[in-house]
């Protein structure tokens, strides 16, 4: 699908479009460029020669041919969907993004290139022929008549003065589109209501085959098992369903076995592709084995839970645990396309969620603080019963744009280090202490639980050794208890058991278990080594 940028002249669809297209890697095509190629007029020229009315017509004759083509970033000019027919077209075929900001702002870039915009008041000093008397118009005055109709669409970004990079980023957010690289094959990363029933389509433009197996488990197969297979046949493809139990007890390498042979029964030819409908445990497992059945088949990620979605179903880091210690087993094998059903969050038991937002409140200590601002909206968690589900999700429209956004954080730093060679093990923020945490209480703490109380451990470990200003910790601390998280080691939990697991942790380096630590929240250093008799007293 292509992705539309609009809005008034001036809002930045040239530049932020480019820089998209670059992260999506997509083509660019900037509509008014293309008209004029075509046309080998400037678009002021032409509207001289031929009015208004003659360069609508060569902007939908353009717009019908980009539509038509390959999907691409397509930056259009500032009433290209003024036009009913245009506006059905783009929105059939693509998303569609307006752009805005005020008229001061639109003023100053559009004074910074005069003479391209026509319907403007600004001196055209490039084209040989002037607008008509009385065509051209201040821009607060054409921004007020169109006030309305920028305000109708659904997908809006207010532009500002921030570097294009980061309106770039908040773009993304807003559209819930990413696309990861590094790791072989790039793939496509789309959050969002409803884009579960775009799987069948979605694999046939993938060229995944006609046959599949859709591995869930129990809690998801049952919700969601029936909706996934209905779009996968209706797009032509045979579906089978494998389920396993819920639950980290499942990850182990009997499960994977019994996945090898579901795809056997299936018929699971190299060609072909498998799907995780599920939380971490279901894409950990179905990821690792696709990357060992037949020496690799491509695999697709759904991840239903908060968790999953934010971390653990991106990167492309697979799995299993053994008896010793958690994800001993694995292989980088990145998914082919991870779709994100913002839907399915609705259904989520409260306790699920929690341990999602952890994670979230983890990346809001790496990489993006103002995550921290949206915590409000989950104050309910901290009251909801383990097992209530969090209805109150379904009517959500900020809900995609908040997972986006800190999906965004992992998405950065994987891009940067997609084997985990340095900043991506950024991400083990309070995982070292709490995946111990996990194993010694025989996973009755849950994994998002463990990384809350392992992450203000980590944040006081910092503090002791000086990286961290006093006052972190429990600073972090407050935000995880404001959703209903623990934050400190669970009464009489076996500190021994704990640092066994620990001795384990795959995060070492010769010999030490190397941490990552907060020294401030947006700024996490990586590679720490800590003296034993200092993580003793932490951990007591």
């Amino acid at each position: 699908m292509h992705l539309y940028l609009y809005g008034p002249p001036g809002s930045g669809k040239s530049t932020i479009g480019q820089i998209l297209a670059r992260r999506l890697d997509l083509p660019f095509i900037d509509l008014d460029a293309f008209i004029e190629r075509a046309a080998k007029q400037c678009i002021p020229d032409i509207f001289a020669l031929e009015g208004e009315a003659g360069f609508r017509a060569r902007e939908a004759a353009a717009l019908d041919q980009a539509a038509h083509g390959s999907a691409a970033v397509i930056a259009l000019g500032g009433g290209a969907l003024l036009n009913a027919k245009n506006r059905a077209l783009a929105e059939s075929t693509g998303d569609i993004l307006c752009l805005q900001a005020d008229a001061a702002t639109l003023e100053s870039r559009v004074n910074r290139n005069p003479g391209q915009r026509p319907l403007l008041a600004v001196p055209n000093m490039e084209c040989a022929t002037p607008p008509s008397p009385g065509q051209a118009k201040p821009i607060g005055q054409l921004l007020a008549e169109r006030a309305d109709h920028y305000a109708s669409f659904a997908c809006r970004l207010s532009v500002s003065d921030l570097p294009p990079d980061v309106t770039a980023d908040q773009a993304q957010a807003v559209l819930g589109r990413f696309r990861i690289s590094g790791m072989g094959n790039a793939y496509s990363v789309r959050v969002g209501d409803g884009v579960l029933d775009t799987l069948g389509a979605r694999m046939a433009e993938l060229g995944c085959g006609n046959r599949t197996v859709v591995v869930g488990d129990s809690h998801t197969l049952p919700l969601y098992g029936e909706r996934v297979a209905a779009s996968l046949r209706a797009s032509g493809m045979t579906v089978s369903l494998a389920e396993i139990p819920a639950g980290e007890a499942t990850k182990t390498i009997e499960t994977v076995a019994a996945l090898w042979s579901a795809f056997l029964d299936a018929g699971i030819e190299r060609g072909h592709a498998v799907v995780a409908l599920g939380g971490g445990v279901v894409g950990d497992l179905t990821g690792f084995a696709a990357a060992t059945w037949l020496r690799g088949v491509r695999w697709i990620g759904l991840p239903t839970t908060l968790l999953a979605m934010v971390d653990s179903g991106l990167g492309g880091k697979t799995g299993a645990d053994l008896p010793q210690g958690k994800n001993l087993i694995g292989a980088f094998h990145p998914p082919s396309l991870v779709l994100a059903d913002t839907s399915t969050l609705a259904t989520l038991p409260a306790v699920e969620l929690r341990c999602g937002l952890a994670e979230v409140i983890k990346h809001a200590v790496i990489g993006d603080p103002g995550l921290l601002d949206e915590l409000p909206r989950f104050a309910f968690c901290a009251q909801s019963a383990d097992n209530a589900p969090c209805t109150c999700l379904a009517e959500s429209d900020w809900l995609a744009s908040f997972v986006a956004r800190a999906m965004a954080v992992k998405v950065r730093i994987i891009q940067q280090d997609p084997f985990e060679k340095g900043a991506r093990a950024a991400l083990n923020l309070g995982h070292t202490i709490g995946h111990g945490i996990e194993k010694a209480t025989d996973f009755a703490v849950r994994h998002g639980e463990a990384v809350a109380i392992g992450t203000v451990l980590e944040a006081r470990l910092a503090e002791a050794l000086g990286l961290a200003r006093p006052g972190l910790a429990q600073q972090i601390a407050a935000h995880f208890t404001r959703v209903g998280l623990p934050v400190t080691m669970p009464a009489g939990i076996d500190l021994t058991a704990v640092r066994a697991a620990m001795a384990l942790d795959k995060k070492r380096a010769d010999g030490e278990i190397r941490f990552a630590l907060p020294a401030a929240i947006g700024d996490v250093h990586t590679g720490i080594a800590v003296d034993e008799a200092i993580l003793e007293k932490i951990l007591m």
